[in-house]
């Protein structure tokens, strides 16, 4: 088993306690050195709640217990200081998303801290089992050259995110074209639960194509708070030069006259008679696996396992083990497309993403 990763947190928010309840949910993988708030009696509420240490500023907490790295679990707008200050400590630094709220201030924190080399960014999304299990067989070459994918799941920068690295393209300028539609819809889930109200409400829907250059694209579609509401599902399509991936389904060619389908398949524990847990074991294609879950037993759910993942790849990175998990400049790069989708659909004109001094 792989060191446990070490880490401490800024802020006293509720995504602060979702990465205490991953520590707590799986010790033997990590260990949280400490929170930073700004309350003496918000930080008692976390000793209590949580049996972490709390201290009131980010030096405090790196000079007391050295985190291996320090999350800042702040707004938009407080974590581009949050970010300047550890890094100005020394300190490696997994910012979330986005790294800065708007353009400027993506410029702004790549000008003050592009050159430290310190500064991840928290992009899971393609660490989440069936994305990761998707992203091996396009590594594989299992439908050739991969030519466009469309999304309809998730938000900007994290839809552009899986789009890049799916389609393999960098930093080079992209035109997004977008447009956006309202129209009435129930919206019964939400971050803070069911709210018992059938009374349809507006929700946009903002389609976009991305041109990425060289016959290669990007098709985002995607409804306000599509993530919980679950009249709305989610679907991807990848297409390359030798076939599609469509959800889980995986479509190619045999031979010259013989195209074939497979299923990604997952690997359930405590359905049924199975006792083993509760858990996905694993990811299976045409009878082998290509995920499988590292954390065996702590009862993650998929969005807990990408997280986890990348929480375990920062460690690794930090003691020189591993590659960098997701770098600052491709962070500053996704929210730099997802402000184009944006623009692009508030003005109704195609908008061309600028080569940015994160470009390498």
């Amino acid at each position: 088993m792989t060191k446990p990763a070490v880490f401490g947190v800024v802020g006293g928010g509720w995504r602060t306690e979702f990465f205490l309840r991953l520590a707590a949910m799986a010790p033997e993988h990590f260990v949280v050195s400490g929170v930073v708030t700004r309350s003496a009696d918000k930080g008692a509420g976390l000793e209590a709640a949580w049996g972490v240490p709390t201290f009131r500023s980010s030096s405090e907490l790196v000079r007391a217990k050295t985190p291996e790295f320090v999350i800042p679990a702040v707004s938009w707008d407080a974590a581009p200081q949050a970010v300047k200050d550890l890094v100005a400590l020394e300190i490696p630094v997994l910012v979330e998303t986005p790294p800065a709220p708007d353009l400027d201030g993506l410029r702004d924190l790549w000008a003050a801290v592009g050159a430290s080399g310190l500064v991840q960014v928290a992009e899971q999304y393609l660490l989440m089992p069936m994305h990761a299990a998707r992203l091996s067989l396009l590594r594989e070459g299992v439908i050739g050259e991969v030519t466009s994918v469309q999304i309809s799941s998730t938000h900007l920068y994290h839809a552009t995110s899986m789009m890049r690295d799916m389609l393999g393209v960098g930093f080079a300028p992209a035109v997004v074209s977008a447009r956006a539609f309202t129209a009435p819809l129930v919206d019964p889930l939400g971050k803070d639960g069911w709210t018992d109200d059938l009374t349809p409400v507006q929700r946009a829907t903002t389609i976009a194509t991305i041109d990425f250059g060289d016959g290669r694209m990007g098709l985002y579609d995607f409804t306000d708070n599509q993530w919980w509401n679950p009249l709305r599902s989610r679907r991807i399509v990848v297409r390359g030069s030798l076939g599609e991936i469509v959800d889980d389904s995986v479509v190619r060619l045999a031979d010259a006259r013989t195209p074939v389908s497979s299923l990604l398949l997952r690997r359930r524990l405590g359905v049924d008679l199975n006792l083993e847990g509760f858990d996905v074991e694993h990811i299976s294609f045409d009878g082998r696996v290509v995920w499988r879950n590292a954390y065996l037993g702590s009862r993650f759910s998929e969005d807990d396992l990408a997280v986890t993942a990348l929480l375990t790849q920062m460690g690794s990175w930090c003691r020189g083990e591993g590659p960098a998990p997701y770098p600052l400049a491709d962070g500053c790069q996704d929210h730099l497309l997802g402000l184009a989708i944006g623009e692009s659909a508030r003005t109704g004109a195609p908008v061309t993403t600028s080569v940015e001094a994160w470009v390498r």
